[in-house]
Parts: C-alpha cells; sequence; structure tokens
C-alpha cells in the first residue's frame, strides 16, 4: 500500500500550536506502547476529545483504553470514519456512548469558544 507524499504531516494550523506535545501511536489505541497517560496526566487533563481516521478500529481501541485509564471523553462523530457506513454507526451507536459523550464537531466548537 503507497500514501501520498506528505500524508504523515500534521496540517499548519495544528502543526503550529505552541507548547504542543506530539505523541507517535504506533498500534491500534494511543495509550498502548506510548507516553500519552504520563503526559496528559502531567498537565492534569482529564478530558479528551476524539476523533480519527478509522472508528472502528483506532477510535475504539483509543477510547476502550482511555475509559480504562479514568479519562472523561468526547467523540466527535462527523470527524471520524470506518471502512463502512455500518461500522461508523454501530460503533457509535454502541460502544462509544457507553464510555463517553457523542458531540457534532460543530458543538465541540461551540463549547471551545464559550
Amino acid at each position: 500500500m503507497s500514501f501520498p507524499e506528505g500524508w504523515d504531516r500534521l496540517v499548519p494550523e495544528l502543526a503550529d500550536i505552541p507548547n504542543v506535545h506530539v505523541v507517535t501511536k504506533r498500534q491500534w489505541g494511543a495509550f498502548y506502547g506510548t507516553e500519552l497517560d504520563l503526559q496528559l496526566r502531567r498537565r492534569g487533563i482529564d478530558t479528551i476529545v476524539l476523533c480519527g481516521i478509522s472508528t472502528s478500529s483506532g477510535v475504539d481501541t483509543t477510547a476502550r483504553e482511555a475509559y480504562q485509564h479514568g479519562y472523561k471523553q468526547i467523540f466527535v462523530e462527523d470527524v471520524m470514519t470506518a471502512s463502512t457506513k455500518e461500522e461508523h454507526d454501530y460503533v457509535c451507536q454502541y460502544i462509544l456512548p457507553r464510555i463517553g459523550q457523542i458531540r457534532t464537531s460543530q458543538e465541540v466548537v461551540d463549547l471551545l469558544v464559550e
């Protein structure tokens, strides 16, 4: 499988934010084998906003790991996807609501500007 040039780079709007700590994820879950939990706790962060490329793999696994670590979670449903609509809908309907809150990107933006 080949990826287009630059597929793994942060967009400039995110790359230029000062004091950001980047964690490289190597497995489905962002907590496994990374220092994510340590970095969040050092900063006093107890809530994460989660979205991603694969609702039924990376997002689901990271969400379960975050739940096990005691984080509050907000899932941005319209900023995640899966191989099929059915996969995405299943995880958003049956799994994620058990461990966090489902919101739209507009709802999250509205909360951030309050």
